[in-house]
């Protein structure tokens, strides 16, 4: 009979860099049960955002992530606006759909570094993250700020795009989408990769769905749903397809993040094409009304929640955030078990977590 042995994966380890732990139970080399253990990183931000005014949960809720720092901060203006409601122009929700698209961009090259870099291509994970820096700068000189990049308020945007700037961002996205279709060629399509993720950690399209999987994770199952089809920004003016992929394996998971990526550019490049004129910015006038809202966005690792309720004065009675992470981490009790020992690095980097927004 087997040994079974119980050894604790996290919260410090070189490959899982978040601060969570699994504890996994294996036989051999093959893991046949894990437990995930969370709690490492809560910061109360739910909690923190009755205390404040309105206006300051903005600041809040873009420190729940700073990869998704700029989807936390377009989600939370949005589902405010909805407590009024407030009227935006066309011009607010598509400068919000590029930069939405913009973050996408270098989610996905930095989670494509971290996947090369897992089977210790060092040199290709350098060059994901030059890529990545381009795109880096792109929100910097946009925005103001490479990481935080605090340009939405209740009604609009901070910052315009003038006709400058879209030439350069046209110029470097066209240099990002060549040098990433190179390098997705080179991963994708390489032996060492395909033999460690294809036909490893499957979940079923069934399984995808009642574990209540979302994004990336979700599309590589087979299920054809991204919250972008709801239609909001301006995503329902682009030509948008969800990226599906059927087979459900770290393969499947990785194809549709690299074809995510160069769908992302392509879908700045038309909305910059199609960029209406207008402001910027709507007024706001008094508190939010005791009135409740709910949205919902794409974030780079899936669906986003925000619900918020007012009462009438400047603090909202009650924020509720619900990460992709959150819904996709039951995936692990399916993705882990009968995988060798060697593949639980790759296996949980396939759904990319970020225990930040989890525990928030």
């Amino acid at each position: 009979m087997a040994t079974r042995t119980v050894v604790p994966f996290g919260p410090q380890h070189p490959v899982l860099p978040e601060p969570v732990q699994l504890r996994l139970t294996y036989e051999d080399e093959k893991v046949v049960e894990v437990t995930p253990v969370i709690g490492y990183g809560h910061r109360g931000i739910e909690k923190a955002c009755e205390l404040n005014e309105y206006a300051k949960n903005i600041y809040l809720c873009e420190r729940v992530c700073g990869i998704c720092s700029y989807q936390h901060s377009a989600t939370v203006v949005e589902v405010m606006e909805r407590l009024w409601p407030l009227e935006l122009t066309p011009r607010i929700d598509y400068l919000r759909t590029i930069w939405s698209e913009m973050a996408r961009t270098h989610s996905h090259l930095l989670w494509l570094g971290l996947l090369a870099d897992a089977f210790g291509f060092e040199s290709m994970f350098m060059q994901f993250w030059r890529i990545r820096e381009k795109v880096l700068d792109l929100l910097e000189q946009t925005t103001g700020h490479r990481v935080i990049q605090s340009v939405n308020i209740v009604g609009g945007v901070r910052r315009n795009i003038d006709e400058q700037q879209k030439r350069m961002i046209v110029n470097v996205l066209g240099e990002v989408r060549k040098e990433s279709k190179s390098l997705i060629k080179a991963l994708i399509g390489d032996y060492t990769v395909k033999k460690r993720t294809v036909g490893i950690g499957i979940i079923t399209k069934e399984q995808a769905v009642s574990l209540g999987c979302v994004g990336p994770t979700l599309r590589a199952s087979g299920v054809s749903e991204d919250v972008r089809l709801t239609k909001y920004h301006a995503y329902g003016e682009l030509n948008f397809e969800p990226i599906v992929e059927s087979e459900g394996d770290c393969y499947a998971r990785a194809t549709v993040r690299a074809r995510e990526l160069i769908q992302a550019i392509d879908l700045q490049l038309e909305a910059l094409s199609k960029l209406p004129e207008g402001e910027i910015a709507v007024k706001v006038k008094g508190n939010p009304p005791a009135n409740e809202a709910v949205m919902r966005t794409e974030a780079p690792r899936g669906e986003l929640f925000y619900y918020a309720k007012g009462n009438g004065t400047r603090k909202l009675e009650r924020m509720k955030i619900r990460t992709p992470t959150f819904a996709n981490l039951p995936a692990v009790l399916v993705l882990l078990p009968g995988c060798q020992l060697a593949d639980v690095p790759v296996n949980v980097l396939s759904i990319d977590p970020c225990i930040s927004c989890t525990e928030r």
